[in-house]
């Protein structure tokens, strides 16, 4: 799965769009590298989201096309937030 759609997905970004234009702007890192809107998400990839005041440090746990707003959560661990 894409890099955005898993953000948008996850709720972790409330739209697709959005998470299409942190990525271009390189506010968006996988791996400490700058992800493309297009990186493929795998299990077990930490992704930083440099957006706003506070940064968000998370670690993939799982990928799932559909999710609903009660388990989002469940994709993901925060490791870090600021």
């Amino acid at each position: 799965m894409r890099i955005d759609k898993y953000l948008k997905v996850t709720r972790l970004i409330k739209r697709r769009t959005i998470a299409n234009e942190a990525c271009d702007a390189g506010k968006i890192l996988v791996n400490q590298k700058v992800a493309r809107a297009s990186y493929d998400v795998k299990i077990g990839d930490v992704v930083e989201i440099n957006i706003g005041m506070r940064p968000l440090k998370v670690k993939v746990l799982k990928v799932s096309e559909y999710v609903t707003k009660d388990n989002a959560a469940d994709n993901y661990i925060v490791i870090e937030n600021e």
